[in-house]
């Protein structure tokens, strides 16, 4: 396994980060394709085993239970020092809004909730799930501020939001001696290209870590053209995000494939290969020691220039997906 820093932080991550989505109760969340208890705990340990030291979680997944799977998992396989954990939060709800519970507070609150799910006392990068459109941007700061002041958080990064909202937040942070966001979880693949317009050359230029979700297309770029999966079948924002590109995607796709047969990789390799070539450290859900496998394999494969301009070329334009505009206004969109 390869390593370097998180942006301008000092966590020294795995070039793959393992996404914890796909562990946690499924009975109690909103994916019915997630593993239980045990079955996360031998993923996480395998990806240990091979090097992964960089974990993403949510209090959003599966009701708080992938924390709970995760934190206990860490626990027991490795040491404190050993691994970064990172988890998100999300916006205020409207009981809270009409409460007139404060960002600052949601954030405490939700912090608090996270580390207890996790069973540590500070996580090593907290996450702004999305943008918050009913809570002023510096209460989100100050109230993030606070949590690394207190020594709960070391560092901090966004999700699924906009450059200009990365920028904005970040200047906010600098004029006023305020923590500034480290990272950028956003929605970037080979079919789904979106970040290259303003985020990525926004992040080169300021040391932002970018560290993307759907890494493979929820599966679409690990697949052959025909097969499936239980996630594939019931996971109805993945389909919201490429069903409408599907036969362009489909042309990528399809090159994924035969640069795999031509290379004897799997096509996560070829896929994932690529977007080290443009991030920190991609997020890629795991739910089989196979998937652990091919990612970690990907870091020790190197394309050809030609071999990026041939999986490139046929690249058509998506809707955004994780952000997005409805009735005139951006607002975010899913949890992912």
């Amino acid at each position: 396994m390869k390593y370097t820093n998180l942006g301008k932080s000092d966590l020294k991550v795995s070039r793959i980060c393992m996404g914890c989505m796909g562990f946690g109760n499924a009975t109690t969340g909103q994916h019915s394709w997630t593993l239980g208890e045990d079955e996360s705990r031998e993923i996480i340990k395998h990806g240990l085993d091979l090097g992964i030291n960089f974990y993403d979680t949510a209090i959003a997944y599966q009701n708080g239970t992938s924390e709970q799977f995760v934190g206990r998992a860490l626990r027991e396989y490795a040491k404190r020092d050993d691994y970064v954990i990172a988890t998100k939060f999300t916006p205020r709800t409207q009981d809270e809004i009409e409460g007139g519970v404060s960002g600052q507070k949601h954030i405490e609150n939700y912090l608090n909730q996270s580390l207890k799910n996790l069973g540590l006392d500070y996580v090593d990068l907290y996450i702004y799930h999305m943008w918050d459109y009913n809570t002023p941007m510096e209460e989100i700061m100050e109230g993030l501020h606070n949590a690394v002041k207190s020594g709960k958080a070391r560092y901090i990064g966004i999700s699924n939001c906009f450059a200009w909202q990365l920028a904005k937040a970040n200047y906010f942070a600098r004029m006023n001696g305020l923590t500034e966001f480290v990272s950028i979880q956003g929605h970037y693949n080979l079919i789904a290209r979106e970040e290259e317009r303003e985020m990525a050359p926004f992040c080169a230029s300021e040391g932002i870590a970018m560290t993307p979700y759907s890494a493979l297309a929820s599966g679409r770029l690990s697949r052959h053209p025909g097969e499936t999966s239980k996630r594939l079948e019931e996971d109805a924002y993945a389909r919201f995000k490429y069903d409408a590109t599907a036969e362009a995607d489909g042309k990528i796709i399809r090159r994924v494939e035969e640069l795999a047969e031509k290379r004897g990789v799997s096509m996560t390799e070829i896929s994932l290969a690529w977007l080290l070539t443009k991030v920190t450290s991609p997020v890629v859900g795991a739910t089989k020691f196979s998937h652990v496998d091919g990612a970690v394999k990907a870091t020790d494969l190197e394309l050809t220039a030609d071999e990026i301009d041939y999986l490139e070329e046929l690249y058509v334009p998506h809707a955004l997906a994780g952000v997005m505009a409805q009735n005139g206004k951006q607002k975010a969109g899913n949890v992912v």
